[in-house]
């Protein structure tokens, strides 16, 4: 699915007069996502080949991993890539949704939970606000229209806990409406 509608981007963007360069980008788009990754087949080498070096990684007793792979600020999505004892995938998943944002909970929540749920925020947006001793950390996703969002998570910044979430479209497109993702 996700390779179909880097195909239709590829050719809207370059059309059929530069079928080379598309393939070159259709490469780079299976490599972004993990997409051609296998649960049960690919190794931990084969996502670190196709997907680069994890921006976060997380080691449980067991020995499974779980790894982390923004594509942002540019990007709308994070990758977590679960690898089972025996260092084999058994899972890849996009976590920029609705779904895993309501697994945060006020109050509850900390900062590492939700960067384990969700990935790290995108460094330049985080932002903290003496006034109210609030961090706020922030991603940039496709919400449930089809349109660039932004995501933020605000925490006490002494405890690290979630006081609150919240949402809102990406008003950067053309005058000022947020722009649709492409997908």
């Amino acid at each position: 699915m996700y390779l179909s509608r880097c195909v239709s981007a590829i050719v809207a963007r370059v059309g059929r007069a530069l079928p080379l360069a598309a393939v070159l980008v259709l490469v780079g788009c299976a490599g972004y996502s993990g997409s051609g990754l296998q649960p049960g087949v690919a190794t931990l080498a084969d996502v670190l080949a196709l997907m680069g070096s994890p921006a976060l990684a997380w080691r449980d007793a067991d020995g499974s991993e779980q790894l982390a792979f923004p594509r942002g600020p540019a990007g709308t999505q994070t990758f977590m890539v679960f690898i089972a004892p025996d260092g084999r995938l058994r899972a890849r998943k996009g976590v920029l949704d609705t779904e895993h944002f309501a697994r945060i909970e006020a109050g509850r929540s900390n900062q590492d939970a939700v960067l384990r749920l969700i990935g790290p925020p995108v460094a330049h947006w985080t932002a903290y606000f003496p006034a109210r001793n609030e961090l706020v950390w922030e991603w940039r996703f496709c919400d449930s229209w089809n349109q660039v969002a932004r995501f933020a998570v605000l925490f006490d910044a002494t405890t690290g806990i979630v006081r609150t979430t919240q949402q809102h479209q990406e008003l950067a497109g053309f005058d000022g409406v947020a722009p649709f993702c492409g997908h």
